[in-house]
């Protein structure tokens, strides 16, 4: 009865959600001892970190040790819906406040700095923002919203952000700086990696597609089909677009109008036949996957209804089969967004531009203006799939 009854208060403070807990510290330490901020001379040279106590204002750092208690706290409490809704409630805030509190720390560090200072966001900043974020998600997640619900949300934070941004909070940081002087070329930059993948993701699927249909229909070509797309998938990215520079470029000399249209041994060419052979594999894996998936009585009853072959496929086997399509498109396009921006080293274009000029520079915010969007990119077309993918209805197994 001792035992039994000394276990109990310590039963009462086992947290019910460990997750919190451990973003709470991991985001405390990080606060209170990584550099918040970094300032450096210019945007060549390493910066020094500063703490978030020394960096921010005083209300903005009691403001995030208060927001971190209270999910700390939550993290002890009793599941349930409401619980969960706060937690993403007080996450949400923590976002806010830690991209607030950046921009705060910039701007009083600017004064009196000169045109060159180059202040950007530490190691602090983005070990606070990752575990504000994945507690948003966490908390998301345990409350089972909906998909229009979680729509919504994410509407709405990217509102905030682009709020908080016009309001010139964000000006001093050298990031920003970085994008004030390309914005014409940034745009044009975000439109053609769009296209760049649009251009490689429609091929990968006309051709994918009816490779799975095949490995399913004759079970002989499958182990040919799947050796070959998973030797292409062992070559590295940059040796793939080298290895195609030197037939397409002979291509555009033997036929002149392909060279006209744009084909040659550098460009969007070698990148959108490189990232086409990267796509094939996951496309036609997932499509032979759902077309196998599909129940055999729903094919019989089809049949029974007097189904062509063709009809059963395009009326049974692919809406059936849907889901794990889309899965496959999803884990496609988000491969596809982050090799795009390798293709920048074949002059390719897109979001790469930067990176690569960055790390030719040695100018970390530069590297940053052209892989945070590439980043955020892949999130929202993994977010939108996901959401799409979790509309529709599951068939019966």
């Amino acid at each position: 009865m001792t035992a039994v009854g000394a276990a109990a208060p310590l039963a009462r403070i086992v947290p019910q959600n460990q997750v919190l807990p451990a973003l709470v510290v991991i985001g405390g330490l990080a606060g209170a001892g990584a550099g918040f901020v970094t300032v450096a001379p210019n945007r060549l040279v390493s910066g020094t970190g500063i703490a978030l106590a020394s960096s921010v204002p005083p209300l903005l750092t009691a403001a995030l040790a208060v927001l971190g208690l209270l999910l700390l706290s939550l993290g002890f409490a009793r599941a349930g819906r409401s619980r969960h809704y706060l937690a993403a409630v007080l996450a949400g805030a923590a976002l806010a406040v830690t991209f607030g509190a950046a921009g705060r720390a910039a701007a009083m560090l600017a004064v009196g700095a000169s045109a060159t200072t180059a202040i950007s966001l530490g190691g602090g900043f983005w070990v606070i923002f990752a575990c504000a974020a994945l507690a948003l998600i966490d908390a998301l997640r345990r409350a089972g919203i909906g998909a229009m619900a979680q729509l919504l949300i994410a509407v709405l934070a990217v509102a905030i952000f682009i709020a908080m941004s016009k309001s010139g909070l964000f000006d001093a940081l050298s990031l920003a700086r970085e994008y004030a002087g390309r914005r014409e070329v940034f745009a044009a930059a975000v439109i053609r990696h769009a296209e760049l993948v649009v251009a490689a993701i429609v091929p990968a699927l006309l051709i994918g597609v009816p490779l799975g249909v095949l490995a399913r229909r004759r079970a002989r070509f499958e182990a040919p089909i799947f050796t070959t797309l998973n030797l292409v998938q062992t070559v590295p990215s940059i040796a793939l677009f080298g290895l195609l520079i030197e037939p397409l470029s002979g291509l555009a000399n033997a036929v002149p109008v392909l060279g006209r249209l744009g084909v040659g041994g550098v460009g969007p060419a070698p990148a959108i036949i490189a990232l086409t052979l990267y796509g094939l594999l996951p496309i036609a894996r997932n499509t032979l996957a759902g077309v196998a998936g599909v129940s055999p009585a729903a094919l019989d009853a089809g049949r029974g209804m007097g189904m062509t072959r063709g009809q059963l496929f395009r009326q049974l086997e692919i809406p059936l089969a849907l889901p794990v399509l889309l899965a496959g498109l999803r884990v496609v396009l988000v491969q596809t967004i982050g090799l795009t921006v390798v293709a920048a080293l074949i002059g390719a274009g897109g979001l790469g531009t930067f990176v690569f000029d960055g790390l030719g520079q040695y100018a970390t915010d530069l590297v940053l203006l052209g892989a945070l969007p590439a980043i955020a990119m892949a999130l929202a077309v993994d977010f939108l799939l996901r959401l799409a993918t979790g509309a529709m209805p599951q068939r019966a197994p």
